[in-house]
């Protein structure tokens, strides 16, 4: 087994362990932490598989703007009172801190050996301007639907989580 081949069953691992604790959390802040953890860990693959530009996009697109707009959705709706309350310890948390400490070191790991890693795939080359181009042409209505319907979300998120007392009331400081 060489060493490419153990960094990428520890990242499967940690993408597996990540993934299954944020769907089985009960708090949704912790969920959010743990699904950045798998984005993370998948970036690191597709890094790992001579793919940096899919990588650079799974960290800025998932774990930067998704989990943004999820972080402020909780927030919005205020779901985390009405969740099971239980004892908030540090023990709560050592899973994500173990997860993203391995994450941590792979990532400082490859980017040490660099590039030319002899991963024995063949990376597809296209440059973001072309990978652009093809995404808008080839697949303009998927991506269309997609923002979309996380528009309908977030109106829909905002929509619930308004006050009770506010519906269709305006106030003469507002008009």
């Amino acid at each position: 087994m060489t060493f490419y081949e153990i960094i990428f069953y520890l990242l499967a691992i940690v993408l597996l362990a990540s993934t299954v604790l944020a769907v089985s959390r009960t708090r949704l802040v912790h969920a959010v932490i743990y699904l950045i953890i798998s984005f993370f860990a998948t970036a690191l693959l597709f890094y790992l598989l001579g793919a940096p530009f899919l990588a650079a996009l799974e960290v800025i697109i998932y774990a930067g703007a998704i989990m943004v707009l999820f972080l402020f959705l909780i927030m919005t709706l205020r779901l985390e009172g009405k969740e099971p309350e239980g004892k908030s310890s540090l023990r709560a948390w050592i899973p994500a801190v173990v997860l993203g400490g391995i994450s941590l070191i792979l990532l400082i790991t490859l980017l040490w050996v660099g590039p030319e890693h002899g991963v024995l795939l063949k990376p597809a080359m296209a440059s973001p301007a072309k990978f652009g181009a093809y995404i808008f042409r080839e697949f303009w209505f998927p991506v269309e639907v997609a923002s979309f319907l996380l528009f309908v979300a977030l109106v829909g998120a905002l929509y619930l989580g308004r006050e009770k007392g506010s519906e269709g009331k305006i106030t003469k400081e507002a008009s």
